[in-house]
């Protein structure tokens, strides 16, 4: 299962303990928010697509929706979503709890610029009952990310 790799994977860390576990789903930002009590822009979801036949991971904040001229202008292509069956198979977590810990080789891992509002976010750990709190310090560790980029849109204030 998905989330016995992210606990591997935080394991080397000593920060497998720091995974939570819902009895409700996580699936979507709206559960997620209510199952961690906060606002949904602070849930980090992670998007998944295709670029050049290779997956990529863009996590970003929950409020925030892919800009189609921003993704083609830092990625060279129009934003090509991953099937629900080629996230699993390309990336190794199954939609609603996609992460970007624990994927397969060669998955590469954005960070969005939405996210850096917040002190901490909460990010899925593999599966569609769990999340994670983390700095833009622990994404960054963690997360094997490749940079941040600028691909989202907010919405009006």
């Amino acid at each position: 299962m998905s989330i016995e790799r992210v606990k591997e994977y935080f394991r080397q860390y000593n920060m497998e303990d720091k995974i939570l576990e819902f009895d409700v789903s996580s699936a979507t930002v709206e559960l997620a928010a209510k199952a961690l009590h906060c606002e949904p822009k602070r849930i980090a979801k992670t998007l998944s697509f295709k670029v050049d036949d290779q997956p990529i991971l863009i996590v970003a904040a929950g409020d925030a929706k892919v800009n189609n001229g921003k993704y083609k202008a830092q990625f060279g292509t129009k934003a090509k979503m991953l099937s629900p069956d080629e996230v699993e198979t390309m990336v190794g977590h199954a939609v609603g709890g996609v992460c970007p810990f624990g994927v397969k080789e060669g998955v590469k891992v954005y960070l969005d610029e939405s996210l850096k509002r917040f002190e901490t976010v909460f990010p899925a750990c593999g599966s569609s009952n769990s999340a994670i709190e983390m700095t833009m310090d622990d994404l960054e560790k963690y997360s094997g990310y490749e940079q941040w980029v600028d691909v989202c849109k907010l919405p009006e204030a």
